[in-house]
């Protein structure tokens, strides 16, 4: 039903958030971090089901936990930097494309054949990384 008066809609900041982890995973501190097919977060890897969340901001190691055991602090809405994947590398003519996640550190220019996840859009190219949002 559409509203018919003023609604006091609740906030969320969707800059820091706190996502339950996959079973068996380990996350570190600045790991780049994805939702699995399930929707739990896990470490970056090659697959089809990932959807990129953001950066870990804590280390959370829920080896021999169920799905939801820990949770882990995600930061997103910002630009990290991650490394560049040598045999298949984010180049200037990448700036402002999508590039893809090869694990948890680690972008690449192509999807690797249908194999690879979407990590972000391409805001920066230095020698020793790419900045994606």
């Amino acid at each position: 039903m559409a509203l018919i008066a003023d609604r006091n809609t609740p906030l969320k900041d969707g800059e820091l958030i706190s996502v339950p982890v996959a079973a068996n995973a380990k996350i570190f501190v600045g790991a780049l971090v994805v939702a699995n097919s399930t929707g739990f977060a896990a470490p970056g890897s090659v697959a089809t089901t990932l959807t990129y969340l953001g950066r870990a901001e804590e280390y959370v190691d829920n080896t021999g936990g169920a799905n939801g055991d820990k949770t882990v602090q995600i930061r997103r809405r910002k630009a990290f930097k991650f490394k560049n994947y040598a045999t298949d590398l984010v180049t200037q003519a990448s700036l402002g494309k999508t590039c893809y996640i090869v694990d948890d550190e680690t972008v690449a220019a192509t999807n690797g054949g249908n194999t690879r996840s979407a990590a972000g859009a391409v805001l920066g190219i230095e020698t020793d990384g790419v900045w994606i949002q």
